[in-house]
């Protein structure tokens, strides 16, 4: 029998091996043997199994998948292992923001070597005991993957540091990058294990594993699956240097939910797909979505928050009281600035003492009353720049206590060796201010435990003399290019290169009065206590769920191979327009009513100020002089504009404002509908804008006599501009048979009293038809944004209708391939343009044809 498993996981990188078909239910389950040599995977046993099997499963399931398991592993002297839950593990702590009914299985690495005769014994009671499937890594293997390609190339590149030379991270090195695929196929086949793919829900964690989803989402088509990145995600132009960079994000587009910290960090993600994908993506009901070959990847934008359980649990021991009591007294008389950071490249420790020395040349008063305690963990990387950091602390240290120190005062205290967590605890809560002042990193959770040790409890208070019923205060001073800076609002912000900025923003920090402080901590504290980790789980798996409801009804098929493979979706009822299917339909029919969208239609948006190319009016003149054609451009524009637009099309019907102003051709004089004086609408436009206003930070809701406008004017520029095109978009739906019109401005979407929408134009249009006995045999309607849909929805009803003929052919279609009530679409303008003038060619040959007919008529006679 041919084993499904294959020699060589190397071959994945090219897309020359297949992917094993294996995966099991959850109950009476065996685990596969375990990798031994790297490269190499023994025989699976899951004959027979099928993913398309009912499924018994009753309860809701999420597989966590990190790079390590939340374990603490013991050997015992008598050489077993002992296992415990890592509550510091923040795979742990999420589970806090799931439903309590929800069971969780969690894939991933064990931080201690298994000998390989123990794996498989170990395997079972970890899945038996903790819900927990270990993949077991070769060294040698996991060196390449973690200190290889992990540390060495996505790690600082990440973090934007380019490999400009061997020493700084290295060129890179095509067997590392094959080792990190081989590890990510072994966590695939680990899941597989477990998943019941019709639904569990996957969440996968971190850069260690980015090109999970790929493998899961080419066994399993449909299988639900988020991925949240706890790092910086880099701009394009750092991106792009990475020679697998395609690869790592046609991977990571095979998620249903991308989460990130910061917008920025999605913003510089949506780039890389738009810059080197070509892929659009756009503001969906106030959530991101990017399209990908017909399925909609959500991105979510959330920071992580702390475990606040866990922390004041911290604050309650007595350890804590007596370590505080301890610094209370060793510090007397001395105010404590804070620095708790790793010992590497990218935390900028050395920056900060020389701001630290700045701060103390400038203000000689402060020598002997103020000290800076540094706590340094260890790193979590290894290599040359590791030590480079160690020494170029120590030194600077080491100067600066010399230059500024004297008897029983040291300036700078660094503490590099391992802390209890309480006793770090214990110095956030004397720290007077806390400085995290790194040059690039990720999320960085530091000032968020700050805040809470600094609101303290009744105890360490009276410990601190200070009386309970006082307000807190704390100070934070935070570099702008890590995570946590966007939420912190009361913080000082600065640029840690910017050394005397950082000196100043530590010098303001000291002197500003109690009340400030005060003001500011209340401020952090009411945001970290309200975003916690719980907050942060139970916030991202309610967006998966959302992301995957619309699974099970989708048509699915694979496409690509190895890295390359994505998944094809469509809607069962939605399909592209054949342009020889409706000229077909164009030339046997003789009643035809065309109703076309203007901008985005034909013309581009990024011409909206625009007018119409000379190859639109020849094709609108075209259409508009057949005399089985009624022809009507429906559009949001004035109807000044418009009449300058087509001044030329003779019989061409305008509608404007969406409808409220018309007219049907160039002759007639314009009509408006009849404005009832009611503002009940407010009530609808109202709760919509507050959801935008809710998760826009910066925006305001502004109301008028006549009008709401939603302003973004101090909200972050792009996604400001991003979420106003949907508030548009949303706003014209559920208003859509309101009396009011919603546009949009500098800074602004507005909404003001209208009379129509562009639904009444199609409903007007086929009933005049009708009443002249002009039924129409054919209808064609083109727009491609949500104010179109209700001239879809109107075409649709008249299908059913009088005002159509029974054999009518009907065409409604949007542009580009999204939700809609259209049942067809073409990609772009350029195919809608290549459609119409295939119909105006019709029209022109028609026209040709009984010119010539009369002609010969005439000589005949």
């Amino acid at each position: 029998m041919m084993s499904r498993s294959y020699t060589n996981l190397f071959e994945l990188a090219s897309g020359e091996a297949p992917l094993p078909s294996s995966g099991f239910g959850r109950a009476g389950k065996k685990l596969s043997r375990v990798a031994t040599v790297p490269g190499v995977l023994s025989e699976l046993d899951d004959e027979g199994f099928s993913s398309d099997a009912p499924s018994s499963v009753s309860q809701e399931h999420m597989i966590i998948v990190g790079n390590q398991l939340p374990l603490r592993v013991n050997k015992r002297p008598d050489g077993s292992w002992n296992f415990s839950w890592d509550e510091d593990s923040l795979l742990l702590q999420l589970r806090d923001g799931l439903k309590e009914d929800v069971e969780i299985t969690y894939v991933g690495c064990l931080k201690e070597e298994i000998d390989p005769k123990d794996q498989d014994d170990v395997a079972q009671h970890l899945l038996e005991n903790f819900k927990c499937v270990p993949a077991f890594i070769p060294p040698e293997l996991f060196s390449k993957f973690y200190h290889g390609f992990c540390k060495q190339h996505l790690w600082p590149l990440f973090h934007y540091m380019l490999p400009l030379s061997p020493d700084l991270g290295g060129r890179f090195d095509r067997s590392l990058w094959q080792a990190y695929v081989s590890v990510n196929k072994i966590f695939a086949d680990k899941v597989m294990e477990v998943i019941s793919p019709d639904d569990d829900f996957v969440w996968v964690h971190d850069y260690h594993l980015m090109v999970l989803p790929t493998f899961l989402r080419k066994r399993f088509n449909r299988v639900k699956l988020g991925f949240f990145l706890h790092s910086p995600f880099p701009s394009s132009e750092i991106y792009r240097t990475l020679p697998v960079r395609d690869e790592l994000l046609r991977a990571l587009l095979n998620s249903d939910l991308i989460g990130f910290h910061t917008f920025d960090y999605a913003r510089h993600f949506l780039s890389c797909c738009s810059r080197m994908l070509g892929l659009s993506y756009q503001s969906k009901r106030g959530y991101i979505g990017l399209e990908y070959y017909g399925r909609t990847v959500s991105i979510k934008i959330l920071p992580v928050g702390i475990h606040l359980k866990q922390l004041r649990n911290v604050l309650d021991l007595p350890e804590t009281e007596s370590k505080v009591a301890e610094l209370r007294d060793q510090f007397h008389g001395r105010t404590v600035l804070l620095g708790v950071d790793d010992m590497d490249i990218f935390k900028g420790i050395s920056l900060k003492l020389l701001a630290f020395e700045n701060l103390l040349t400038q203000h000689p008063e402060k020598r002997g009353k103020v000290v800076l305690v540094q706590i340094a963990n260890p790193a979590r990387g290894r290599g040359r720049d590791v030590l480079e950091v160690q020494s170029e602390t120590h030194t600077t240290r080491e100067r600066i206590n010399k230059k500024f120190g004297r008897p029983g005062y040291k300036p700078v205290i660094l503490i590099d060796n391992p802390l209890q967590f309480y006793e770090r605890i214990a110095y956030y809560v004397i720290s007077e201010c806390c400085l995290v002042t790194a040059v690039r990193d990720g999320m960085n959770l530091i000032p968020y435990e700050y805040v809470i040790c600094r609101q303290g409890n009744e105890k360490l208070d009276e410990t601190l003399g200070a009386n309970p019923s006082t307000p807190k205060k704390s100070m934070l001073v935070v570099s702008e290019f890590i995570g946590c800076s966007p939420s912190l609002s009361g913080a000082i912000r600065v640029n840690p290169w910017n050394i005397d900025a950082v000196a100043e923003a530590m010098d303001s920090a000291l002197v500003y009065a109690d009340a400030e402080k005060q003001m500011r901590h209340e401020k952090h504290y009411r945001y970290v206590s309200t975003h916690d980790v719980a907050y942060w789980a139970r916030s991202f798996w309610q967006d998966l769920e959302r992301s995957c409801r619309d699974h099970v009804r989708r048509r699915c098929w694979g496409i690509g191979f190895g890295l390359g493979f994505r998944v094809v979706a469509l809607d069962p009822n939605f399909r592209k327009l054949s342009i020889e299917h409706i000229v077909s339909a164009y030339k046997r029919t003789k009643k035809r009513a065309i109703l076309l969208d203007y901008d985005g239609t034909m013309t581009q948006q990024s011409s909206i100020s625009t007018g119409p190319s000379s190859e639109v009016i020849e094709i609108v003149n075209s259409l508009c002089q057949d005399p089985k054609n009624v022809v009507f451009i429906v559009s949001g524009k004035d109807r000044v504009t418009l009449t300058e637009w087509f001044s030329s099309c003779e019989k061409l019907g305008v509608a404007a404002e969406h409808g409220y102003f018309f007219r049907e051709d160039k002759d007639a004089e314009w009509e408006t509908c009849v404005v009832v004086p009611d503002f009940y609408w407010k009530q609808i436009a109202e709760p919509v804008m507050k959801l935008y206003t809710e998760t826009t930070d910066g925006s305001t809701i502004e109301t008028k006599e006549s009008g709401l406008v939603w302003n973004y004017q101090y909200a972050d520029p792009d996604f400001g501009s991003c979420q106003a095109k949907e508030l548009l978009d949303h706003l014209e739906s559920v208003l859509a048979n309101e009396p009011v019109t919603v546009k949009s401005g500098q800074n602004i979407v507005e909404v003001k009293p209208q009379g129509v929408n562009k639904g009444l134009v199609a409903d007007r249009l086929l009933t005049t038809m009708k009443h002249r006995e002009m039924v129409p045999d054919f209808v064609l309607c083109i727009g491609d944004d949500r104010s179109d849909e209700d001239m879809f929805e109107a075409i649709t009803r008249a299908i059913a209708a009088p005002s159509l003929s029974p054999v009518a052919e009907v065409f409604a279609c949007t542009v580009g391939r999204k939700p809609s009530k259209a049942r067809y679409f073409l990609e772009d303008t350029t195919e809608i343009l290549r459609m119409l003038q295939g119909l105006a060619s019709v029209s022109e040959q028609q026209s040709l044809n009984n010119v010539t007919k009369g002609i010969q008529k005439v000589v005949i006679e």
